[in-house]
């Protein structure tokens, strides 16, 4: 079972899903727009008055409901006044405390100076951040058993000002409960994101809690330049790669779509993925023949799914011995980059920080480009 919850996992996050996109509610007197470039399933509205709207426009993936929330400073609660039934949750900041829902989630408030305001999160041992893991030998992050099926009794007793869920689709009776107790649940859908500047810039999603919405953008900025600085490299190069993806599942292959996160990772590091003429944002389902009918003669295999070690790729399946990227020992896999706890980092902190995925991914595909790069998430297999 727990085989199975990692490989779905990692197509859930690996490959990012289809979704559809409503109109959020209408807000009064909105003055100016945040600037969100990349990310689609957000946006970030401000006021002359102080007031912010956050519209969560894709909590998840072929999402029916969109979410509008207001955000009041405090020290000016008493000039506004707003219609409640107009708003999912109205949330007084900067916030005291907050309990996150997904490891994704982390990086930020850690980039924000804001992870001390984490005082909660459902299962804290896939949590990977050093700084976090410091916290909750300390007891000062509490564990708030699994994000379908939060312990209540538990976050009523902390009683945070706000929780920030992840969900793969609107119903979490958990997160009912809570609204009805009168805590906020604000949805967070950065995994849905297709791109991986899309997934970096939620960090300003947290930035108007904490009203640190200048210090987002710096952050942003300081990973974009450096993301887009590693995709004009990799351009340099005249030579594209051939690169697989993906593992079988019992009899079927799941691999990136052509326009999925991974997919666009590796179209940046100007690498040939053998799927990219694909239209799917999501994952690919095949036959292992198909696969090897295309990719037998693939030069590298990126993202074998959970797999470790050659060893166990082979004892999984020995379909796996007719590629030869296989057979020429170029497979490389995030699966072997754990935190303390056994938590993979790459689910944690890959969002966040696309541009060390990228020049990853560029240290791999073009040896001698980037001769100095120490891998931080892929490495090669074991």
């Amino acid at each position: 079972m727990l085989k199975q919850l990692l490989f779905i996992s990692y197509l859930l996050f690996l490959c990012g899903c289809k979704q559809q996109k409503k109109e959020s509610k209408p807000v009064d007197f909105i003055s100016k727009n945040t600037t969100i470039t990349y990310a689609k399933g957000f946006s970030i509205e401000k006021q002359d008055s102080g007031l912010t709207i956050l519209k969560i426009i894709a909590p998840w993936p072929n999402a029916e409901d969109s979410f509008t929330y207001a955000l009041i400073p405090k020290d000016k609660q008493a000039s506004i006044t707003l219609d409640k039934n107009k708003y999912d949750a109205i949330i007084s900041v900067p916030i005291e405390n907050v309990v996150v829902t997904s490891t994704t989630h982390i990086p930020a408030l850690e980039a924000l100076g804001e992870l001390n305001k984490l005082i909660g999160f459902p299962d804290t041992k896939y949590i990977s951040s050093k700084e976090a893991r410091i916290r909750i030998d300390a007891d000062q992050i509490k564990d708030l058993g699994v994000n379908e099926s939060l312990n209540i009794e538990a976050v009523l007793a902390l009683q945070p000002d706000l929780v920030i869920g992840f969900a793969v689709n609107g119903s979490n009776s958990a997160y009912e409960t809570l609204k009805r107790s009168l805590i906020p649940v604000i949805y967070n859908g950065d995994w849905v994101e297709e791109t991986p500047l899309g997934k970096a810039e939620w960090v300003k999603f947290f930035a108007p809690f904490f009203e640190k919405e200048s210090e987002a953008h710096t952050i942003f900025r300081k990973i974009e330049h450096s993301y887009l600085e590693a995709k004009k490299l990799a351009a340099t190069i005249e030579t594209k790669p051939t690169v697989l993806s993906g593992a079988l599942y019992k009899d079927v292959w799941y691999l990136p779509g052509g326009k999925s996160w991974a997919a666009n990772f590796l179209k940046d590091a100007n690498a040939d993925y053998l799927w990219n003429g694909t239209v799917e944002n999501g994952s690919l389902s095949l036959g292992w023949e198909s696969v090897l009918d295309v990719a037998k003669h693939a030069e590298y295999w990126i993202g074998p799914a959970q797999f470790a070690s050659y060893e166990e790729m082979e004892s999984s399946s020995n379909h796996y011995l007719q590629f030869e990227a296989f057979k020429n020992k170029q497979v490389y896999t995030f699966a072997n980059t754990l935190g303390e706890t056994g938590g993979n980092l790459y689910y944690e902190l890959a969002p966040q920080r696309p541009d060390l995925v990228l020049r990853d991914l560029i240290h791999i595909l073009h040896p001698g480009l980037l001769p100095n790069h120490e891998p931080f998430f892929f490495k090669p297999l074991r």
